[in-house]
């Protein structure tokens, strides 16, 4: 994928002496090719003091990526600040969803084989859902790890699907339904599927029209052999009810509405909620 040095610091928290006044701010940076976005967390106030989310009109390579990154930290002035914590999400497809009874961590690349196509270059990385004996294998942007680690030293970083399904599987709540989840992004969507509290179903597709959106959720419901009657479909993201896509799951699904997960309704309701990215404040 990138070449550089390798800084794949994981789970470590940034110590800040110099300016302790300053400990207090969290940020979450998410890391695509169709786009970047960021958060910074006041945790005493429990509050966001500034967000910003940049789409790209065509997608770009990692190295085209960090060029737009550099560009948004400048313009925002956060190599300045001094973060008590520090996230970076990496979004893309190259990722794997392996039973932690199956894993090993000498096997990393043939987890990815089968789906990606693994450079001679590429770092495989591997996060662990937290009490679901899942284990995410992925590919994450090395030039932006490294970048990010001259910044600010340590860091934590996952894999877009790690904090979304973490997200999803804690805050849900429906006992024994069955509940499909679509996450809406330009040009993408993950699709997870829960029921009693396990996780059934993770995938990411690309999409460039509503019919292409709606093929990926209705295939995914048929391949489950779930019923379009019964099942609740939760969106959420870059979506709002009554625009294309809703109408159109909607026209083939009974039980659609928006979804806003109760542990970030707050930050939501007192944010610009159509620039805000749910996975980069659910990494907070």
């Amino acid at each position: 994928m990138v070449t550089g040095h390798r800084y794949m610091t994981k789970k470590k928290e940034i110590k800040n002496t110099e300016n302790s006044e300053l400990s207090y701010k969290k940020l979450s940076i998410q890391i695509s090719l169709n786009g970047l976005s960021f958060c910074v967390l006041d945790s005493v106030e429990n509050s966001i003091i500034k967000q910003e989310s940049v789409s790209f009109i065509e997608q770009l390579n990692p190295f085209q990526v960090l060029k737009r990154l550099k560009e948004l930290v400048e313009q925002n002035s956060l190599h300045k600040v001094k973060f008590s914590e520090v996230t970076v999400i990496h979004r893309n497809t190259l990722f794997s969803l392996v039973p932690k009874v199956l894993f090993n961590e000498n096997e990393l690349a043939n987890y990815l084989k089968f789906n990606t196509k693994i450079l001679a270059n590429d770092h495989i990385s591997f996060d662990e859902i937290i009490d679901h004996d899942i284990v995410n294998v992925y590919i994450p942007f090395v030039n932006i790890n490294n970048y990010i680690f001259e910044l600010f030293g340590a860091f934590e970083f996952k894999h877009s699907a790690t904090v979304l399904i973490e997200s999803l599987l804690s805050n849900f709540n429906s006992g024994k339904e069955t509940i499909a989840y679509v996450h809406v992004l330009e040009q993408q969507i993950d699709i997870t599927i829960l029921s009693q509290k396990k996780l059934l179903f993770f995938n990411s597709f690309t999409f460039q029209t509503k019919e292409d959106f709606i093929y990926y959720v209705l295939f995914t419901i048929e391949q489950l052999k779930l019923d379009t009657e019964t099942l609740k479909l939760r969106l959420f993201g870059a979506i709002e009810e009554g625009d294309a896509l809703y109408t159109i799951c909607y026209k083939y699904i009974r039980n659609v509405d928006v979804y806003i997960p109760s542990n970030l309704s707050y930050h939501i309701e007192n944010t610009n909620n159509k620039t805000i990215d749910f996975t980069t404040l659910s990494a907070l």
